[in-house]
């Protein structure tokens, strides 16, 4: 670990909503994202959304890889059953390394919510480039799981005894 860093500092966050049929009007998911991370401190860095395609949804992701003025992803949406979800086949060829602990400990979390349903969830995080990438389901509550349970923490330089925040890029 050997890093110093014990206060807070803002990460610049992306949010990217995959959904056929969601608009900036109805984004309850993205707008929670967005919300949650400015309140806790954090930059939103840019904000999308996509349909559900494999190649549109990488193009995105990959596009905010490369940037190095993005630190962190957040991804809503997705990552369930039906044809047309491929949010984790799309950004899991991304990874250079994946944070298995997150989807275990989201559907942990998520479990004591919706009992047994969590199953379906194909929540999902990895690290490209120096950037943390979270996906996420699509519903609202699902996204303030994922935030509230575990990504607010670890993307806070001060959370005890180990954050993310040493690992991204600046």
């Amino acid at each position: 670990m050997g890093h110093a860093v014990t206060e807070f500092s803002p990460a610049n966050i992306a949010v990217l909503t995959v959904s056929d049929t969601r608009t900036e009007e109805n984004d309850t998911s993205g707008q929670f994202l967005v919300d949650a991370l400015k309140e806790a401190g954090h930059t939103l860095a840019d904000k999308k959304i996509v349909i559900d395609d494999i190649y549109q949804l990488r193009a995105i992701v990959s596009q905010w890889i490369a940037d190095q003025n993005v630190q962190a992803i957040l991804i809503t949406g997705g990552t369930g059953f039906t044809s047309r979800d491929s949010t984790p086949e799309a950004i899991k060829p991304l990874f250079d390394k994946e944070v298995e602990g997150f989807g275990e400990l989201f559907r942990a979390i998520s479990f004591q919510e919706i009992g047994t349903s969590t199953i379906q969830s194909r929540a999902i995080a990895g690290f490209a480039n120096h950037t943390v990438i979270f996906g996420m389901p699509g519903s609202t509550g699902a996204c303030r799981t994922g935030w509230n349970g575990i990504i607010k923490q670890q993307l806070d330089a001060s959370h005890r005894p180990c954050n993310f925040m040493p690992h991204l890029g600046q």
